[in-house]
């Protein structure tokens, strides 16, 4: 997934170049994949059972593998979105059906047994970046998306037989007694659900811009190498958090990454220099996925039914949101956008603060030993 999605940001400059795509047929080719993804997510949501199917599985990671072995094979603008859009659509059920297999099958273990996990979509980042970076000299942009291609065949057999989430009925403890949705759980649910929402919007800004904002301010191969650093730094992150979670509540993990993403992404826009540039997309790669896993990680223990759909879509509309929001300000550069972007992960974290207030660190019928085996809790 993080090879099918992301790939296309070091590409998108190659395209530019030697392909005769447009700035604006770029923004399209982006704001396809997010709306895919959105309806991915949607598809969780309405079919719960497809999330526990091997077939969906499997064939999400066919299609994702094909839609990147199909871009060099045309020049066409037009199928250049379907592709993107049909990618968004199987990134984002690859994502929820592994991310509700973790869930379920490591219910019970370490937390930094799913954070590792995660770290999955950062060594795509990091891969497919070294790959196109290493490319970009001796080959063309047809060269990279099909390495991409070589990339993700390679990962999808790997992922193969990846164990789907079992039927609820399976994974619940016979003498436990399922919590009534009551008020406050949706309370903060609701917190939760509008803070990870407004990450997808601050989120995307950077990582649809970081990128072009420093090679605007340090040419060469710094913008590039920036985005490997991205990938790099997201493998362990969220396997950190994990361990953080340890000693603070995930109310607390949650504003405490958001406040550190708002500084990367605002930095770049502050203070100029390799240095700074470096640095910010350390900030960014460290933070992006251990959000993601402690927001999902919290609607699971809230035990809100098909939170981790719920979630990805509420993140997926703020994909949408991101770019048109900012685009008025890109006349001006990209500085800008990066500002507006980090206040809007700051508000996100206000909405972190909102779900601290009495919220349940233990769940009303789980035996205090529980605690332990989840220690981010």
């Amino acid at each position: 997934m993080g090879v099918g999605r992301f790939v296309y940001t070091p590409i998108l400059p190659l395209m530019h170049a030697q392909a005769g795509l447009s700035a604006g047929g770029g923004a399209n080719l982006a704001t396809a994949n997010y709306v895919g993804y959105l309806l991915g997510a949607l598809v969780g949501i309405l079919r719960p059972a497809l999330v526990r199917s091997p077939q969906v599985l499997r064939g999400s990671l066919i299609v994702l593998t094909g839609t990147l072995a199909a871009m060099p094979l045309t020049h066409s603008t037009a199928v250049w979105i379907a592709l993107r859009l049909t990618a968004g659509v199987a990134s984002a059920l690859v994502f929820v059906i592994a991310v509700s297999s973790l869930l379920s099958h490591l219910r019970d273990h370490p937390a930094h047994l799913p954070g590792w996990a995660f770290g999955g979509v950062g060594a795509g980042i990091a891969l497919s970046g070294l790959l196109v970076l290493a490319l970009r000299s001796v080959a063309d942009w047809q060269a990279a998306w099909w390495g991409s291609a070589g990339l993700a065949v390679v990962f999808t057999a790997l992922s193969w037989n990846l164990r789907v989430e079992l039927p609820p009925a399976e994974v619940t403890d016979p003498g436990a007694v399922t919590p009534a949705r009551s008020a406050r759980t949706h309370r903060w649910f609701t917190a939760l659900f509008v803070g990870y929402t407004l990450e997808g919007v601050g989120y995307i800004v950077a990582g649809t811009f970081l990128v072009a904002a420093i090679d605007q301010a340090s040419p060469g191969w710094i913008g590039s190498g920036a985005w490997v650093l991205v990938g790099l730094a997201a493998v362990p992150s969220s396997a950190l958090w994990a361990w953080l979670g340890r000693r603070w509540s995930r109310p607390d993990l949650l504003f405490a990454a958001l406040v550190i993403q708002a500084a990367g992404i605002a930095l770049p826009a502050l203070v100029g220099g390799v240095a700074a540039a470096l640095i910010s997309a350390f900030l960014f790669g460290a933070t992006f996925l251990g959000i993601g896993t402690i927001a999902l990680a919290t609607g699971a223990h809230l035990r809100f039914p098909r939170s981790v759909a719920l979630l990805t879509a509420g993140y997926s509309v703020g994909q949408i949101i991101g770019p048109l929001a900012v685009t008025p300000l890109l006349h001006h550069g990209y500085h800008q956008a990066l500002i507006l972007a980090a206040a809007v992960v700051l508000v996100a974290a206000l909405a972190a603060v909102v779900l601290r207030i009495g919220f349940p660190h233990r769940m009303a019928d789980e035996p205090a030993g529980e605690r332990r085996a989840h220690p981010t809790a």
